[in-house]
């Protein structure tokens, strides 16, 4: 049985992509910035500390369990973007990101108590030139809201990419291919 340590609706839906039965489990973690930690050793820690959360949740779900945990970061410049706070605080991030090449990190950590996995990808998203009043009718629509860096690229953020290269689907929150890879060496997977 998988546990996905995740109440991400988005990563739900990717896992299902995949065809992976599981069980979703909220794992309540502290996400604060370490003080010195980079965004890629920030992230897998997340993604690990959400695992194991999920893992020691699920005692009572399954005795053979496997816990995915998961986390995104939108990185310019080596600093992290995180979820805007207000409005104010989108609109510097979206004015940041404007006509710039920036960073996702998308980390996955599968635990089955004993054992543990990890993995890191990385994809570069390269943004139009933004204007005050596109980020102003950006954050009516409400998207941005939740999300890390201000923006979906899977919802109405998707018309200001210009370019990516490297995992769509793990800018969204889960790259698709490295999880059934992840779950292939712990005995999880479908083949593809």
């Amino acid at each position: 049985m998988l546990i996905l340590a995740s109440q991400s609706p988005r990563r739900a839906e990717l896992l299902s992509q995949i065809g992976v039965p599981f069980t979703t489990l909220s794992a309540d973690i502290d996400e604060t910035i370490l003080p010195g930690e980079t965004p890629e050793i920030y992230v897998q820690r997340l993604a690990k500390q959400k695992a194991q959360a999920g893992w020691q949740a699920s005692v009572d779900i399954a005795e053979n369990r496997l816990a995915l945990g998961a986390d995104t970061v939108v990185v310019i410049h080596e600093q992290v973007l995180g979820k805007p706070e207000n409005f104010d605080d989108a609109r510097r991030m979206l004015q940041r990101l404007s006509g710039q090449k920036h960073q996702v990190f998308t980390a996955v950590t599968i635990t089955s108590g004993d054992q543990c996995e990890s993995i890191l990808v990385k994809t570069d998203v390269t943004f139009c030139d933004l204007t005050t009043s596109q980020i102003e009718e950006y954050w009516q629509t409400g998207e941005p809201r939740d999300k890390a860096g201000s923006y979906a690229i899977q919802g109405i953020g998707g018309k200001f990419v210009t370019h990516i290269k490297g995992s769509y689907s793990a800018v969204v929150g889960l790259p698709l291919y490295e999880t059934n890879q992840l779950l292939s060496r712990m005995s999880l997977a479908h083949e593809c």
